[in-house]
């Protein structure tokens, strides 16, 4: 249908738009194109776009880069800007879109798409359930001509003014926005819509096997190469390590899940320690653990279920997935999936802050963790259990060039209405093993968790 290609908006440039307007609006994250969309196709970044995206910041906007182009293209880009990205993103397949989102940390009715192609950008909006702005592309100041494609989009453009969804970044057509426009004005209010698995526990049984059918159906068709092998010797050369607490303690914390999640975490570690890695391979989460179950011994612990704390079947898990991404994140290994929930379930012990210490979810099996091996070398994933504490190293067979490191900035918490949240800003460093310089910069996450734990427990000097 037509109406696949309608975007909620349109602007003339990406600074024709109100961006805290869309903040108050219940926007939190952008997703923009780059090439027409925030410069010319093939031009670097210019001081204009680099502010911009600061004052998007500052407004509370996440963003992130979507683009069709390889990852050359896209880091060259965002020299000056930090923002997540995502390459080689096949638009206008959902897939990516829905990526994004995840990456942000938010939901999709909280995401807003701004491109400036309606076949790409605004019809995998349109099919990834996302709010979209199309801007008018930029032409080259000696280009005369423009493609087919354009001409067809002038007419979809057409069709769409003259339509019920014509729309200005003022009045885009999101049900956030219907329902402000509706306060008041005598309109009457229609009812939101709910989703099937919101409906009753049984429709979210059901929504949850559905995403477990598909995903063993993507694996199947995807044909990837999973890491199986098991080596008790360990490899070498040591890449990273980690050692956290089992058990948290303090108000308002169950000391019985959390005695749970320790047995859960250990079970699930025995799967894991010492799996080999060789190049090409894709380490996965559930693969290697496998479903939880009673009869595996896995209890009740503490897991999410729509921004809320409750008891749930192998819960715990998130913080074992926590500390494989902590290992993987200071290597050269290839994250390629990654979902996030808050990382701000309770105190940080002593208030000693350590970036990704919470906030990775995984949940059998659709909500994955993987990365994958692109290096020349066998490596090796040991994990285990000792003295109360949860152990975690990534060896390889020789030394890589390079060392990493993990920096966060801005680290505060926020008021926003009645809820709390922890914003900070995550990089990952890269650094010449002999020297000690800095060769690379990378933004891994533009923070924004809610505050699940008691909030009066926030020392006064971190809140802003």
């Amino acid at each position: 249908m037509i109406r696949e290609f309608y975007p909620s908006a349109y602007a003339a440039s990406v600074f024709q738009i109100d961006y805290p307007t869309l903040y108050r609006h219940g926007y939190r994250g952008i997703l923009f194109d780059i090439d027409n969309t925030l410069v010319h196709h093939g031009d670097d970044s210019t001081p204009e776009i680099d502010r911009l995206f600061q004052s998007i910041h500052e407004a509370g906007l996440k963003t992130i880069l979507l683009s069709n182009n390889d990852e050359e293209r896209v880091r060259r880009f965002i020299r000056n800007i930090d923002t997540l990205y995502i390459c080689d993103a096949d638009k206008p397949d959902p897939e990516a879109y829905l990526r994004a989102v995840r990456m942000l940390g938010i939901k999709r009715e909280e995401a807003l798409c701004i491109g400036d192609q309606v076949f790409t950008d605004i019809r995998g909006a349109n099919r990834s359930g996302i709010d979209s702005i199309l801007v008018h592309f930029i032409k080259g100041e000696n280009e005369k001509r423009i493609g087919k494609k354009r001409y067809l989009e002038m007419a979809i453009l057409s069709a769409w003014r003259h339509s019920r969804f014509y729309g200005t970044p003022d009045s885009i057509r999101s049900r956030k926005m219907k329902a402000v426009k509706g306060k008041g004005s005598g309109e009457k209010k229609k009812k939101e819509k709910v989703l099937f698995c919101d409906r009753n526990p049984l429709f979210y049984k059901i929504s949850t096997q559905k995403e477990i059918a598909r995903r063993h159906m993507q694996d199947l068709l995807n044909r990837e190469r999973f890491a199986r092998t098991i080596q008790k010797k360990k490899l070498p050369n040591l890449v990273s390590s980690v050692s956290s607490g089992l058990i948290k303690t303090g108000p308002g914390i169950d000391p019985v899940l959390q005695e749970n999640k320790a047995i859960n975490i250990d079970l699930a570690c025995r799967r894991i320690n010492g799996i080999i890695i060789r190049p090409g391979e894709v380490f996965s989460f559930w693969h290697t653990v496998g479903k939880t179950t009673r009869r595996k011994g896995y209890r009740d612990g503490r897991v999410i279920v729509g921004n809320q704390l409750r008891p749930g079947l192998g819960g715990g898990l998130c913080n074992l997935g926590n500390s494989i991404h902590l290992l993987i994140v200071r290597s050269p290994m290839m994250v390629t999936e990654f979902h996030s929930h808050s990382d701000a379930l309770a105190p940080d012990p002593g208030w000693k802050r350590v970036p990704f210490s919470a906030g990775t979810a995984v949940s059998y099996n659709y909500i994955d963790y993987r990365f994958r091996n692109d290096t020349d070398q066998n490596v090796q994933l040991l994990l285990w259990c000792e003295d109360g504490l949860l152990k975690g190293e990534l060896r390889s067979e020789r030394a890589y060039p390079w060392e990493y490191r993990l920096a966060e900035e801005d680290h505060h918490f926020h008021r926003e209405g009645d809820n709390f949240y922890r914003i900070s800003r995550i990089y990952k460093e890269t650094l010449e093993r002999e020297s000690g310089k800095l060769e690379e910069r990378t933004l891994l996450l533009n923070n924004h968790s809610k505050v699940m734990f008691d909030p009066t427990l926030i020392p006064e000097e971190l809140i802003r």
